[in-house]
């Protein structure tokens, strides 16, 4: 058992450390395509931080080994965005009041669109689960389509980078460069992903050995183990952004989050699964639903939030998952 849980805590260093070196490639590999600042921010970088989500659950379907395996993938799909909308806004909260602040004051047209469109994507991939077959590949369809709507509203309606909201870090590979080569960048967003892979792997395969040792559904181990860790890249940023006052980007690296995880990845899910959900799925979406459109209806009153509430009740919903885990209120 401690070989397991050192193969998992190293599989686990290994996703994050590569996912922050994809993250930077992608960076630089956006700026030697001339992207635009929004897309690199808010699409690229976004996308970087959620490789080791989406991964998990790709590994976790392909080659995690039958039925533990597309257990083991729809708890972590799932995972991410009650993570992020139920422990993310948590720490955000808390973050702000350790900051000495109580108000969080996003542009509130930005954060209101993302979770408008988490809400009805998620509803509509939670919803996708009582229909045939053939149906549910439609639905799949729909929200590849409505995500890429959304990148395109961010990129030309949402608030995009600029100078002020911080430079590119140096390519991770060559430090001492302030303009590393195109060849360079593309070896480091490979090997990254690479990386990343490589670890989703192992990590799949340390959940399938502990689940089993400790009596643990292997769905229910993966759904709060593996998005607490790999959720961390959004997280470590949002609290960044924050310290510095730039509430619209911290808020909106955890909407815009959630619904990429909400939207691409169910897809995913349910073309590679029969994406038949447990009495435990359906509490971990509705539960973040809830917080979701609580934050939203929160933003459509005030135009700002209180960090407060933040913590209580992301802080409620959170635990009363766990609760109703641990004490098998729920099967």
């Amino acid at each position: 058992m401690g070989l397991d849980v050192a193969l998992l805590l190293i599989s686990l260093g290994v996703i994050l450390v590569s996912a922050g070196f994809f993250t930077n490639g992608v960076e630089w590999l956006g700026r030697k395509l001339r992207l635009t600042e929004g897309a690199v921010g808010s699409i690229l970088a976004a996308v970087g931080t959620a490789m080791p989500e989406t991964v998990i659950p790709l590994i976790a379907i392909l080659l995690g080994g039958g039925e533990v395996g597309e257990e083991i993938g729809i708890g972590a799909i799932l995972g991410a965005p009650f993570m992020l909308g139920t422990l993310a806004l948590l720490i955000s909260g808390g973050a702000v009041l350790a900051f000495r602040r109580t108000r969080l004051e996003p542009d509130p047209c930005v954060i209101r669109r993302d979770l408008f469109f988490f809400l009805v994507v998620y509803t509509l991939a939670i919803a996708a689960a009582f229909l045939p077959r053939p149906l549910k590949l439609v639905v799949a369809l729909g929200l590849v389509v409505a995500y890429i709507y959304f990148v395109y509203e961010t990129i030309t309606r949402g608030r995009t980078l600029d100078q002020e909201e911080g430079e590119c870090e140096p390519l991770y590979l060559c430090k001492k460069l302030d303009n590393p080569p195109l060849v360079l960048v593309i070896v480091q967003v490979i090997l990254a992903f690479s990386g990343i892979v490589a670890g989703a792997k192992v990590f799949v395969d340390g959940v399938a050995d502990l689940s089993d040792i400790l009596g643990v559904p292997a769905f229910v181990f993966s759904l709060l183990v593996a998005p607490l860790a790999t959720e961390m890249p959004e997280k470590f940023n949002s609290v960044i952004w924050l310290a510095q006052r730039k509430d619209t980007m911290a808020l909106g690296n955890i909407t815009g989050a959630m619904v990429f995880q909400s939207s691409v990845i169910p897809a995913i899910g349910m073309i590679l699964t029969p994406w038949v959900l447990t009495e435990t799925a359906f509490l971990s979406a509705l539960l973040a639903l809830a917080s979701g459109l609580v934050t939203y209806l929160l933003l459509l009153r005030r135009g700002f939030l209180d960090a407060r509430l933040l913590v209580a009740y992301g802080g409620v919903f959170y635990a009363a998952f766990v609760a109703a885990v641990l004490t098998g209120t729920i099967g």
